[in-house]
């Protein structure tokens, strides 16, 4: 998996070192919601259900480098 420097250093927070690499795969591989930002960074969500939480994965504009990954509270299936 790819991931940017930024990634690799806000991986190492509490929240965020227990997100497993399969969940990361699992969102980008099947998500629930896709959303295009106007920076072209690619939004990906999907339900994890081990933690009953929606994981929010934001690549990069190549579709496949990682730059953050988080639970995301908020989030509302459409």
């Amino acid at each position: 998996m790819k991931t940017t420097q930024y990634f690799d250093h806000t991986r190492k927070r509490p929240d965020r070192a227990l997100i497993k690499d399969d969940w990361i795969k699992s969102v980008i591989d099947n998500p629930v919601k896709t959303q295009v930002q106007s920076d072209g960074r690619i939004k990906k969500w999907a339900e994890i259900p081990e933690v009953d939480k929606y994981l929010r994965v934001i690549l990069l504009e190549d579709g496949e480098t990682v730059h953050n990954a988080f639970f995301d509270r908020s989030f509302k299936e459409d």
